[in-house]
């Protein structure tokens, strides 16, 4: 009897070692993008308009605002994608944000100072003054190569006061691209801000359509150099995943298993599909902050870094609980701090550990 009880107990001691030695482990890597919302600092610069972002403005912008934005933002950021993954995003790309001052003030906040993170930013000629930047934690990731691709649209309903031909060039943020190595491995990032729906959502289409095949340019540019190329753009596109720009445009895919060789896929288009969003207006819900992939990261081997899952951060602590906008993202309303107008959107990256 003694002899059955130990042989049943070597049984399940070797089935379980067996079984455990074959468990697979990954490498887990947070990739984010957040619409910070007027991430201005309250000092007045008269290059641009951000008049009521300082003490005496609109908004009465005081020290104490922004350090509770500042903390507000940094509180989010360092939460997200952290249900699957305990480090905070190694990449996050950022918009509406004034100049690198306001960057270094959110990387050096006391919620995510230990995550060392690098800057990458470039000033865009937005008449705003806002721009896009990409954070980076210094230990995942190295920047070999960083460069800002303006983009040149006109209004053709103006006139140019110097040459009396009809067409004014509207300046909006630049296109940030930034190449590098995240942990060995070869990934280039474009992070976007696209032109506003300023004038309505039809008579403003071919900007963005305009910012698309800028977008597009680039990526088909990597893609000539390398077409294994792991590429990811990201950014508030002020449009959603089934519209023209992103659609038709870009070419983005929302079915993975019909992305072509040198295509992009949008994992966003079936949870816009599925009534989720990243922000809300006349309580119509919408994606427009995206992350798009190239399809090398989209095949089936793990041996370096694949696409695994997209996701919304969305926690309760940012969202308007009273008022007109309950349900809405928490912003800064009636003099009071809150988060941003959008959600962040974020997708994590995996590798098979040998």
């Amino acid at each position: 009897m003694k002899d059955s009880k130990f042989l049943y107990l070597l049984i399940f001691v070797l089935f379980y070692a067996v079984n455990h030695s074959q468990e697979r482990k990954f490498q887990i890597h947070t990739i984010a993008f957040y619409n910070v919302e007027n991430l201005f600092d309250t000092i007045r610069d008269p290059n641009i308009y951000d008049e009521e972002w300082t003490p005496k403005g609109a908004q009465s912008w005081t020290s104490e605002k922004y350090s509770e934005k500042i903390n507000n933002l940094s509180l989010v950021i360092s939460q997200i994608g952290t249900e699957e993954n305990k480090n905070a995003p190694t990449l996050l790309g950022i918009s509406e944000v004034e100049n690198r001052n306001v960057l270094e003030d959110l990387t050096n906040s006391k919620q995510l100072k230990k995550f060392d993170y690098g800057i990458v930013h470039f000033e865009s000629p937005d008449k705003r003054g806002i721009d896009v930047g990409l954070l980076y934690q210094k230990k995942h990731f190295t920047p070999v190569h960083t460069s800002s691709h303006p983009l040149y649209i006109y209004d053709q309903s103006k006139t140019n006061k110097h040459t009396g031909k009809k067409g004014v060039r509207v300046y909006t943020r630049d296109q940030l691209l930034v190449s590098g190595l995240l942990d060995g491995e070869e990934i280039h990032i474009l992070v976007n801000h696209w032109p506003s729906r300023s004038g309505g959502e039809k008579r403003s289409s071919p900007f963005r359509e305009a910012a698309a095949a800028l977008n597009k340019k680039i990526i088909d540019s990597l893609y000539s150099l390398q077409p294994d190329a792991k590429i990811i753009t990201m950014g508030d596109m002020n449009d959603g995943p089934y519209n023209k720009s992103i659609k038709k445009v870009l070419g983005a895919v929302g079915d993975k298993e019909k992305v072509e060789p040198l295509g992009i896929y949008n994992p966003m288009e079936q949870m816009a599909k599925d009534g989720q969003g990243t922000l809300a207006y006349r309580d119509a819900w919408d994606i427009f902050d995206q992350i798009m992939l190239s399809e090398p990261l989209l095949r089936k081997e793990y041996d370096s870094f694949r696409f695994w899952k997209a996701r919304i951060f969305r926690k309760p602590f940012m969202v308007a609980t009273t008022g007109a906008y309950k349900g809405y993202p928490l912003r800064n309303t009636n003099g009071e701090v809150g988060y941003s107008d959008h959600f962040p959107v974020y997708v994590y990256l995996i590798k098979e550990l040998q």
